[in-house]
């Protein structure tokens, strides 16, 4: 007897996280169907079941690709929101547009955040030269200058102070909508991420500990090490943000802890994140495997660890050491299929237990 699946997970996006996703979507029998420009040569593409290359623009592409699928989810946050709202009219969608729409802009996610009750830095929205000026008047200390939209891994941002020319620093950055925060004096980063259900049920991941290096998250590793107040606090303010934004899928959001033991908000992404890849091993269920249970309509697994966890990214310049990663028997080493390995460019990961 033929078993044909019931259920085809559409994936708006092509990249490493769309990848993973298809991946815990086969382990629980369901294909994957990607769209994307680039679909069929994508780390994604390569082990998907399906594969539509067309544009994001495209209307009649995407009403093709919704027939045949029963879910769709963004692996990345920067999808046109035109092409989600096409496709919400015609199967579910996830994160859904309010979050995608939120995601997208800087100022927008931390104005919710601070409506919500989040602690939140300092910040001013600066949309010209001039409101740059007036900025960094009020700033009076150093900061940091992001553009409003478009910006990831340390791109599309300069630090400065209040001393900065702001003619200069605002053609530096192209002339576009911008955001300047306050430096924040931190002492740990600190990610959390909750799924969250059609019926609005919640399900949290232990908390993941992060650090930096230029601008690209260089190790996770889990459970964070934080007071368990800054936990529940942490905890309490992504439930906060995901059943504002009407989120259905996962939300992650980044957090400093200040020198002083406060918890603020930095950014959210309504998707897996890079610094719950461990999860693939460390817990009972994983990130990717959560969010295709909630679309699937398969209930949520449980988020347990039996110990402690961490994750190191594998960039373009780290691709020498894959050989001594593979050679250690309790590491778990994950490479995207890129085909170009370039400084910076997140290649794979490798988790292994603490």
């Amino acid at each position: 007897m033929t078993v044909r699946p019931a259920f085809t997970l559409g994936i708006l996006g092509s990249g490493q996280l769309g990848r993973m996703i298809a991946i815990a979507a086969a382990e629980l029998g369901i294909p994957s169907h990607i769209y994307a420009p680039d679909a069929s040569t994508s780390p994604a593409g390569q082990v998907a079941a399906h594969v539509h290359t067309a544009e994001y623009q495209d209307a009649e592409a995407l009403a093709e690709f919704a027939a045949g699928v029963e879910a769709v989810v963004c692996e990345f946050e920067n999808v046109p929101a035109s092409a989600l709202a096409i496709l919400a009219e015609l199967v579910p969608v996830s994160p859904g547009a309010k979050a995608l729409q939120t995601a997208q802009s800087r100022q927008a996610e931390k104005t919710l955040a601070r409506e919500l009750g989040i602690a939140v830095p300092d910040f001013w929205p600066v949309a010209s030269a001039a409101e740059l000026a007036d900025a960094l008047v009020v700033l009076d200390g150093p900061g940091i200058l992001k553009t409003d939209r478009m910006g990831y891994d340390g791109k599309g941002q300069i630090r400065l102070d209040s001393r900065a020319a702001a003619g200069e620093i605002w053609q530096q950055m192209g002339g576009v909508p911008c955001v300047l925060e306050r430096l924040v004096d931190f002492s740990a980063e600190i990610s959390f991420l909750v799924a969250r259900d059609a019926a609005g049920q919640l399900s949290h991941f232990p908390a993941s500990q992060n650090s930096h290096q230029d601008g690209i998250l260089a190790r996770s590793v889990a459970p964070a090490d934080c007071a368990e107040t800054l936990l529940a606090e942490g905890r309490q303010a992504v439930s906060r943000l995901a059943e504002a934004l009407q989120l259905v899928g996962v939300l992650a959001m980044e957090s400093f802890v200040t020198a002083t033991g406060q918890l603020l908000f930095n950014e959210i992404a309504p998707r897996p994140h890079n610094s719950f890849h461990w999860t693939i091993e460390g817990c009972a269920t994983s990130q990717f495997t959560q969010l295709v249970r909630v679309l699937a309509g398969m209930g949520f697994g449980a988020t347990d660890m039996d110990r402690g966890w961490q994750m190191v990214n594998l960039l373009g310049q780290d691709m020498d050491q894959v050989a001594g990663h593979l050679a250690r028997p309790h590491r778990r080493v994950h490479l995207y299929g890129k085909t170009e390995a370039r400084p910076g460019r997140k290649m794979g990961h490798v988790s292994w237990p603490i």
